[in-house]
């Protein structure tokens, strides 16, 4: 069918709904917007999907998400792994529960168990909850760090990470093999809990990732030295990121944490900023004009769903510099490999991973520890790789991983970018060089 059938099937089928009709219809006049709507079926990579919402084959909509759902039902079918489950979480864009819920009712009406978040949780903790209750899936609804119009989803394979491609191919090929209509499977909310198929997340699998989380702590003593007098800002910029970075800081004896309130809300306007990156120091405006009035040593920003940390440090003349994710890294490489080498903890078949993008000043730093960097391609699902190959040869000790996009990886519960880790560890590394006289700034 052209463009133009196909809209006017979404326009006339009774499969539709009548909102998704009258934003249609809304449209009937504007051509271009017509064609952007329909000429294509929203492409799934090897993350997953990702577009502006609305409805359409090409935007991200109910129809849309059950669709993909039902392309990696197909291929947890053929592995006979519907017993295993999907976990599935979403962070706080418009519409993020509602696709979710829509994805688990899809994945339950296949016969595959789904165990869904009650409420929105961080993308680390979805990859810590896929190896915790033993999936073989897992989905986020996200766009990460996109404006607000769009969301995204995410696919997770049993190690926690993203789809490898080999994956990643095989569910698209399902995906394009499906009809929209004829081929989805989904049933209702109340009989996917009568056949005990679908499970709600509760707030209990918060605490035992946290106990994980804090496992990767290099110098808690730090934080209690400097504790009365370190201060930090911290700022989730609408996202995922509040409660368990609040809570990790809060266990690590941090006393002088301020957020930033007008950001420390659930909303997927993200009005406040005019993207939720925390790539971009614009975000951080309202940030600085608190630290400058209450003589904070570190900010530390989070994108919506927690896998990309941002940060801003106090330099010698007093004034608040972004650094790079570049930067942020090598630091981060720095201070676990000089914290493990102090307490006599560095592992000589250590290892520090980095894409290809990525300085090179984390190769020397970790050279000079005696520590091999290895090189992997761009994308987070490729450290990830790396991390789950270890585990099961031994062969080398995972450190940490990170790539320039303000993306890092700590420790080996996770497969994915951990902004909760990150941002513990980049807190702790301040109040650490506090002890020593310095900023991260001079560090």
């Amino acid at each position: 069918m052209s463009y133009r059938d196909t809209y006017d099937f979404w326009m006339t089928d009774d499969y539709f709904d009548e909102d998704t009709k009258k934003e249609l219809a809304a449209i009937a006049d504007d051509e271009a917007e017509i064609e952007d709507r329909f000429y294509r079926d929203l492409v799934f990579g090897t993350g997953g999907l990702r577009g502006v919402i609305g409805a359409g084959t090409n935007r991200m909509n109910f129809y849309t998400v059950r669709k993909a759902t039902q392309g990696l039902a197909n291929f947890i079918v053929k592995q006979n792994a519907q017993d295993k489950g999907v976990a599935i979480a979403y962070d706080s864009r418009k519409y993020s529960p509602e696709f979710a819920a829509e994805a688990a009712l899809c994945l339950c009406a296949n016969g595959i168990k789904s165990y869904l978040f009650e409420s929105l949780r961080p993308t680390p903790e979805l990859s810590y909850a896929v190896r915790k209750l033993g999936c073989t899936a897992g989905i986020v609804i996200t766009a990460s760090h996109n404006p607000p119009e769009y969301n995204g989803y995410k696919v997770y394979g049993p190690d926690g990470g993203q789809l490898p491609p080999d994956a990643a191919d095989v569910v698209v090929t399902a995906i394009d093999s499906y009809d929209i209509f004829d081929d989805v499977k989904f049933i209702s909310l109340d009989e996917a809990k009568e056949k005990g198929l679908l499970e709600i997340v509760s707030s209990d699998l918060d605490e035992k990732f946290l106990d994980v989380v804090q496992t990767q702590q290099q110098n808690p003593e730090a934080v209690a030295e400097v504790a009365d007098t370190f201060k930090l800002i911290y700022t989730p910029f609408h996202g995922t990121g509040s409660r368990p970075i609040k809570a990790i800081l809060n266990r690590m004896g941090f006393k002088n944490v301020l957020v930033v309130k007008e950001q420390d809300t659930e909303d997927g306007n993200f009005p406040t900023v005019k993207s939720p990156n925390p790539e971009d120091k614009e975000g951080f405006e309202i940030a600085i004009k608190m630290a400058k009035e209450n003589d904070v040593d570190v900010i530390i920003g989070t994108d919506p769903d927690c896998d990309r940390v941002g940060i801003v440090v106090r330099d010698a003349d007093g004034i608040y510099r972004t650094l790079t994710g570049n930067q942020t890294g090598a630091l981060l490489v720095e201070y676990i490999l000089s914290s493990k080498k102090a307490k006599g903890t560095l592992p000589e078949n250590g290892v520090v991973i980095k894409t290809i993008v990525t300085t090179e000043l984390a190769a020397a730093i970790a050279h000079s520890y005696g520590i091999e960097i290895m090189n992997v391609l761009t994308g987070f699902k490729y450290i990830g790789e790396k991390m789950t190959e270890f585990a099961k040869t031994g062969d080398h000790t995972y450190l940490i991983g990170f790539e320039e996009s303000y993306g890092y990886l700590v420790g080996t519960h996770a497969r994915d970018k951990d902004g909760v880790v990150a941002t513990m560890l980049i807190a702790e590394m301040a109040a650490y060089y506090k002890t020593k006289g310095k900023s991260l700034y001079e560090a």
